[in-house]
């Protein structure tokens, strides 16, 4: 059992229903928020002081692709739309192993740490050269992040007219086997649970209609939640349009893929009836802002979505197509884009941080998590305003007007994985060295 823990005089931002900011202290105990309030004594209890900063939840990312970090700024990939962005970059996939996906995780579960999120899901989709879901779920593990990862599936291949190598398709049945696989052996749906498995075909572009129709009965006979991408571009839509005679978001109706066991990525061009079905349905959207810019797919309507009453968190997307994975950063990201299409006050700093972490924790069915109170998941970020970054700044809750970007101190479960913004449970320069090492492979 991790020891018990007061964090001491800090500037607390709840996101509880009252939006309260307080400032006083907090208590963990068995990795559980026991007490917020002043003048805690806990004689047995491990002191954090926070005197000068801002303490927030842990951000929750609801998108990554993380075996990506091993292929940033992939040159070929840095200035293409997103089916020529696929092309380049598929082949360099194809020679991944478990290594690589063990180590690309690390490195980005490591970097989403340092950047304040303490559950993330994550959307692998390829199992090359005999790379399993487990090979990401052991570097969460290792790291200690609150993981969400969801076992995803590509199964049209060029031959049949996919986006994919026929190499990095695979057979469908073998697919829903792998897929009952890991979520008997790796989902808990316990309350505190370190980790809850999805099913996740990656897109309606690269598995069949069938697929896509028997994912969504296995996965409600497991009673486990369901993810793709959707409606990310324009091609998208043109695809969608051409091959099954609808718009996207008709298509994942039709097939069972709506309601509050759902969460489609990007959803950057859902239509005003498109949005009014994900809000009649409880269905989730992984808003992606710094991957849609990257790729040029445009902006997505999440002033419309939250209007309307549609479940929104934030996702980082994959590092090769962001080529970042800090969600901190892409909170302010997702603030900034809303201000540019709709004014300056389209979206505040405070419900920006807001889809950040407790809207991203709606996303993925996880009450416990996502906002600070009593009973609450001891998923906490800690971050120093007496740096320059927010040296001046006149209201540390405005964090994303002013920083900083990484975060002081970060808690898992009441277990500190970040401590004076460093990762305290791996080695990371080794880390580092073995990704760069695995990546000078590859371009050979």
């Amino acid at each position: 059992m991790t020891p018990s823990i007061v964090i001491k005089n800090a500037t607390i931002l709840t996101m509880d229903d009252d939006g309260r900011e307080l400032v006083g202290d907090i208590l963990i105990e068995g990795g559980v928020i026991t007490r917020i309030e002043k003048g805690i004594f806990a004689p047995n209890a491990r002191i954090v002081q926070a005197d000068g900063c801002l303490v927030t939840p842990g951000l929750v990312n609801t998108h990554h692709h993380l075996y990506q970090t091993l292929t940033r700024a992939v040159p070929g990939g840095q200035d293409a739309l997103l089916f020529g962005w696929l092309k380049t970059l598929y082949p360099i996939w194809s020679r991944f192993g478990p290594e690589e996906m063990y180590v690309s995780a690390s490195i980005g579960l490591a970097e989403l740490a340092l950047s304040g999120c303490t559950l993330t899901s994550d959307h692998l989709y390829l199992y090359p050269n005999g790379s399993r879901l487990d090979d990401t779920i052991a570097a969460a593990q290792d790291i200690g992040m609150r993981f969400h990862p969801t076992r995803g599936a590509m199964s049209i291949g060029e031959s049949k007219g996919g986006l994919p190598p026929d190499s990095l398709v695979e057979d469908e049945v073998a697919i829903l086997e792998d897929c009952i696989r890991v979520v008997d052996e790796f989902h808990d749906p316990s309350e505190g649970s370190m980790v809850r498995v999805g099913i996740a075909p990656c897109s309606p572009f690269s598995v069949s209609r069938d697929l896509m129709k028997d994912a969504a009965l296995l996965a409600r006979d497991k009673g486990v939640m369901l993810h793709t991408h959707l409606a990310e571009n324009d091609e998208d839509i043109a695809y969608s349009l051409e091959t099954f005679g609808c718009r996207p978001g008709q298509y994942a109706e039709d097939l069972g893929w709506t309601g509050p066991d759902v969460w489609h990525a990007h959803c950057v061009k859902l239509d005003g009836s498109e949005i009014e079905m994900f809000a009649h349905s409880r269905t989730g959207v992984a808003h992606c802002p710094c991957s849609n810019c990257r790729l040029g797919s445009g902006i997505a309507p999440l002033r419309e979505m939250r209007d309307a009453g549609v479940p929104v968190g934030l996702g980082v997307d994959g590092s090769a197509s962001n080529d970042a994975g800090n969600l901190i950063a892409e909170a302010r990201q997702a603030m900034l884009l809303q201000r540019v299409a709709k004014g300056a006050d389209a979206m505040s700093a405070r419900e920006a941080m807001w889809i950040a972490t407790r809207g991203g924790a709606e996303v993925l069915g996880r009450h416990d998590c996502g906002w600070l109170g009593v009973g609450q998941r001891a998923d906490i970020a800690i971050w120093d305003m007496n740096g320059v970054e927010a040296a001046g700044s006149w209201d540390m809750a405005a964090i994303l007007l002013a920083g900083p970007m990484q975060a002081k101190h970060v808690f898992v479960e009441g277990r500190q994985v970040v401590a004076d913004g460093i990762v305290t449970t791996i080695d990371l320069p080794d880390m580092i060295s073995r990704q760069n090492q695995l990546a000078l492979a590859l371009m050979d």
